[in-house]
């Protein structure tokens, strides 16, 4: 992937590099990552039938982020999100991802471009502006006097 666009700019704003490090890290915090080997932990080989799992076993910073992690795949959209978990997340290369999605070769970098500025206004949404002046619908003097 180039780096720059033809006008010197980088190509992933650090808004969207933030973006992304920032969903790294709450999938990761999350513990969403999908594992690969057997578990030899014992809490989970000693757990009699009826005893409680999965969720109830997280800690609340693990929930929480599973929380945030889900808001942010939401903001991003189903059309989006699928790409940001995929690079961001999953690691896969854009070749892989356009391989897998079946997609034109340097489409993926366009759209994890999109889904990386979306989840940045997301995490940071831009500030309202302010007006100089309040504006109302009402004529002048249609307020009434108050009497003291």
């Amino acid at each position: 992937m180039r780096l720059k666009e033809r006008s010197g700019r980088p190509f992933l704003p650090n808004e969207a590099l933030a973006a992304g490090e920032r969903l790294l890290a709450g999938f990761t915090r999350g513990q969403l990552q999908p594992r690969i080997t057997a578990s030899w932990e014992p809490q989970q080989a000693s757990r009699a039938k009826g005893e409680r799992g999965g969720m109830a076993d997280l800690a609340d910073s693990a929930i929480a982020a599973r929380v945030a992690v889900n808001r942010a795949l939401e903001a991003m959209g189903p059309e989006l999100a699928g790409v940001a978990l995929d690079v961001c997340c999953f690691m896969k290369g854009l070749e892989t991802v356009e391989r897998e999605r079946q997609w034109p070769a340097r489409s993926a970098k366009l759209m994890l471009r999109t889904a990386l500025m979306a989840l940045s206004r997301h995490y940071k949404p831009p500030a309202p502006s302010r007006r100089s002046r309040v504006e109302h619908w009402g004529a002048e003097g249609y307020r009434p006097e108050l009497y003291s």
